[in-house]
């Protein structure tokens, strides 16, 4: 069995507790124990110290602030003045834009349409200009747009008509060429008195459909084709200007110089290819009358380009050529009455194996097509 264990001694005990650490070595030197006011704990905040004022200097801490505001001020000088000079700037480009002279028709594009597709049908392009007018590009840079409607007092019957005028709508326009270059020589137009749409669209309703008054795609297919057609386009014409009688205008405006002689041979010929071969109807001296009064209106002057020359058709057949240098206003060239010369020059345009403008043909077709579409009589009330 063993014996109870020995206490340890003092010696030993004071040999295993810590020593306190002498605040002063031996020596007089501080020891390096940090003094009570030096500890700093996380729940323990730094003493303030009465020394903190002591390095300020409140002479240099005056300019620094001085310093800064005059920046400040130089930097919101230097943006005011910036701004002013823009705002000024601004308004000197914009006076200048304001001064220019103003190109109205410059805004449409070069190469619109007259036409275009609407639910499989073509209609015309109409826009308006900047003064509200409705006008129909013509997809030539130099001539741009034709009025959608004219005013004239040519033709006009006694009455109001001979006072506000006779509404005249167009139907389609082209441009005629010359040579084998395709020279451009004028824009041409063909309008039809708007009262008198009406007896144009039953005479073409019937010449398919007897008791249409409104035609389907087939039946507009088939008058198309019947206009197109050398043959039967020139005898359905032929018809409608002689029993019909719609007052119409043609709108010439060059897109060339040009003048009255050299636009006279052009007309000429067309009416005489017409009527040569057919003495019974074109042979008599009425005719010969009529092609030496419609040489005589043709005998000096010049068309320059953006002029217009209004070929006009009332109901009795008699041709009036009006002339508009933009100038001077509209003027009277002359006048002729025989029917048959009137008629002539019409269908050198609208049928025939040979027209002055192929494209003008084929839009005034188009044109017509509008019509056929709608009821009889509405196309006069029609808003666009």
């Amino acid at each position: 069995m063993k014996g109870p264990r020995s206490v340890p001694t003092a010696p030993l005990l004071r040999s295993l507790t810590s020593r306190p650490c002498p605040r002063y070595a031996p020596n007089g030197v501080k020891a390096m124990r940090p003094t009570p006011s030096q500890y700093r704990t996380f729940l323990r905040p730094e003493r303030p110290t009465h020394r903190a004022v002591e390095g300020l200097n409140l002479n240099r801490m005056k300019h620094e602030s001085y310093d800064y505001h005059i920046r400040r001020r130089n930097f919101l000088l230097c943006g005011a003045i910036s701004g002013i000079i823009a705002i000024c700037y601004t308004s000197y480009l914009i006076s200048v834009q304001l001064r220019k002279p103003k190109k109205f028709d410059s805004g449409l594009p070069d190469k619109l349409d007259p036409f275009n597709t609407e639910a499989g049908s073509k209609r015309k392009t109409v826009v308006h200009d900047a003064q509200g007018r409705e006008v129909v590009p013509t997809g030539n840079s130099t001539v741009p747009t034709f009025p959608r409607t004219l005013d004239l007092a040519i033709g006009a019957d006694e009455g109001q008509e001979k006072v506000s005028g006779v509404e005249y709508t167009l139907v389609g326009l082209g441009v005629r060429t010359v040579s084998f270059l395709g020279i451009q020589v004028y824009m041409v137009g063909y309008y039809i008195a708007t009262p008198d749409i009406a007896a144009i669209q039953s005479r073409l309703n019937k010449e398919i459909n007897p008791v249409a008054t409104t035609l389907v795609p087939s039946e507009k297919d088939e008058l198309r084709k019947a206009l197109l057609d050398p043959e039967r386009g020139e005898k359905l014409w032929n018809s409608i200007l002689q029993e019909t009688k719609p007052r119409s205008v043609f709108r010439i405006v060059p897109v060339r110089n040009t003048d009255f002689p050299h636009l006279r041979d052009g007309l000429v010929r067309a009416i005489t290819a017409r009527s040569q071969g057919n003495n019974a109807k074109y042979g008599d001296e009425g005719f010969g009358m009529a092609m030496k009064e419609f040489k005589a209106m043709f005998t000096k002057g010049s068309l320059p380009t953006h002029s217009e020359m209004l070929m006009c058709r009332d109901a009795a057949g008699a041709l009036t050529i009006t002339y508009d240098d933009g100038k001077s206003g509209m003027a009277t060239v002359g006048r002729v009455e025989e029917e048959r010369l009137s008629r002539l020059l019409w269908l050198n345009y609208l049928a025939g194996s040979k027209v002055a403008s192929e494209q003008a043909r084929k839009n005034i077709v188009e044109g017509l097509m509008e019509f056929v579409e709608r009821p009889v009589g509405t196309v006069a009330t029609q808003v666009i």
